[in-house]
Order: C-alpha cells, then structure tokens, then sequence
C-alpha cells in the first residue's frame, strides 16, 4: 500500500494525505525542558523515516526551537522528496528576535530559515496565526509577495483561526491555509470547504485532537494545567466527548481512538493534507497504516457524524 497524495489547491503541489509536523524535533531534552528529544540521532532517525514512509509534505516554524537546523542537518540532501512548508511573522511567539509581523522580522526571519534549513527556497511560506489587522497594520501580504518574487518560497500562506481566517480568506492573496480541525474539535469545518472551493490548499493541525492521553493520570494533570490555545479549543478535555458520543462502537477491532480520528479527519471532502507530529518510529507507523487505510467508510463517517452532533459537535451536513 501507499499514502494517496491531493493536489494541494492552486498550488498544484502534489502532496501525502498525511503530512509531518516538525514541531515535535525542536530539540534535544537535555536542551530544552519542554523538547521531548531524547538525542540528534533520534532526529535523524525520525525525519529520514518520515520520508522513507513515503510522506512527502513537511511543516516547521522558525520558533519550534532547532527543528529547521535538524531538517537542514539531516534530510536536506533528500529536499526533492518532499514540500516543504515555513512559518515568518510570529507575533505570538515569546521570543523577541522575528516575534512581529514587521517587513524587517519577516525577511529576517526567513532569510535565516534558508540557512537553517539548508535550501534556496521553500514551497510555502506561512504567516503564524496573524489577525487581519496584523495583516493590514504590517503590510504582510506585499512582504509575502517580494519574497515570492525574490524566489524563497513558490507559494504564500497563513496559519489561523476563525473569525480571522475569514477576513484572510477575502483578501484573496493566499495559496495555503494552515487551521486546526478534527472530529472533537469540528469547528473549522465550515472554513475548510469554503476555502477548497476557493482554490486554496487546506493543511490541518490538530487531525487527531492533540493524541490520544496517556493514561487517565496524565489525563487529569493536563486538564489541570489547561489554558486556552489560540484555537479556543479545550484540548484533551475533548476526548470526554469521544465516549459520550459513543464512537467508540464504531471503531475497528485492533485499531485505536487516535486512527480512528485520524482517519475521520481524512473523510472531509476538502482536507488535502494533515500535518501529525512524532518522534516516536513505532507512533510514525501507526499514523502511516492508519492513512494507509484511507478514510472512513461512507455509512460509518455518516453514522460518526452524526453521534457527534447527538453532542453538540456539528460537522457539516
């Protein structure tokens, strides 16, 4: 078997259903207390499996620590096998160095993920998660363009949220979204169609509601230290709303809630890639086998859809 690939709006790149989320390769635990890395050679090991695997869309950020510098280090002599998607202008990140939507921060900000990622370009380059008034207020969208014009990416895009995604979506200017969406958080499905049918490439974050909890402890220490997340929604709490809705009869046997989820997200007509992070090979081959199998089966993502609204979690007709 292999990943079925979509064409990735009028980007016309042809990309995974599956993607890879490089945030989770941000760095080494010795390093970084929140990095789950164990060792450099684990991060060769997991990107060059990734690519082995057969996925072939790759998404990173200037602010996920040292994760472009492990793509550069480690997979870059293999940078024809996938696209490559980056993040510049990061007004919500901590660190002061590029954290604005300014022509300055942007441009030095990509020109310093070149270098990192060792590469002359990168197939999309996203704003992270601006509001159109950051839009408008830094002229983004015209530094966007020169760098397209400079060659350092071949497409533009924007990783966002409603409400702002439907005043990025009016702009008309973007290639790619970038927006969160799964079955326990359905509140972009909307937006997710109404931007396919406007040409635009639909990359989801979050397609397996932020993984499976650990155990019914971690479950409960994470509830605990909860905040809201840009995306407004309630993280591991929703996955209460996968046993009240009772999807768990509809799964099948020997196959877990986060495949089923995965592959939930798959069925929406208009999702063209999902981005899933691990670091973790055995993690990787699951999520592989569970795109493998491919969506859903209609009268089970019907009967799924609506369990799901039974709750008060709508998705679509």
């Amino acid at each position: 078997m292999s990943l079925e690939t979509k064409t990735l709006g009028r980007t016309g790149l042809k990309v995974t259903q599956l993607g890879y989320g490089a945030l989770e390769v941000r760095g080494v635990s010795s390093e970084d207390p929140k990095a789950r890395m164990p060792s450099e050679a684990r991060a060769k090991d997991i990107l060059n499996a990734v690519l082995d695997s057969g996925i072939s869309f790759i998404d990173t950020a200037w602010c996920y620590g040292r994760s472009e510098e492990m793509i550069g280090k480690f997979i870059s002599h293999r940078r024809s096998e996938f696209t490559l998607a980056a993040k510049s202008g990061h007004g919500n990140c901590s660190s002061t160095q590029y954290g604005s939507y300014t022509r300055k921060d942007i441009l030095a900000c990509i020109e310093e993920s070149l270098r990192n990622l060792k590469t002359d370009y990168v197939d999309i380059l996203q704003l992270h998660n601006p509001t159109s008034k950051d839009v408008e207020d830094c002229e983004c969208i015209e530094t966007l363009k020169d760098i397209q014009a400079r060659g350092w990416t071949r497409f533009i895009g924007c990783s966002s949220v409603i409400p702002h995604l439907n005043d990025h979506l009016n702009t008309g200017a973007y290639d790619a979204f970038q927006l969160p969406y799964s079955a326990l958080e359905p509140e972009h499905y909307d937006i997710i169609s109404k931007s396919a049918k406007s040409g635009i490439g639909t990359i989801i974050r979050g397609g397996v509601a932020k993984g499976e909890p650990e155990s019914a402890a971690i479950n409960a220490q994470r509830v605990q230290n909860w905040k809201p997340s840009l995306g407004g929604s309630a993280g591991i709490k929703r996955w209460d709303m996968f046993t009240e809705a009772r999807l768990g009869a509809l799964v099948d046997e020997g196959e877990t809630r986060t495949s089923f989820l995965l592959r939930f997200t798959l069925s929406h007509p208009d999702v063209h890639t999902i981005i899933v992070g691990t670091q973790n090979p055995e993690h990787l081959a699951q999520n592989v086998a569970a795109a493998e199998k491919g969506p859903l089966p209609p009268d089970v993502y019907r009967e799924a859809k609506n369990r799901l609204r039974a709750v008060g979690l709508e998705h679509g007709q």
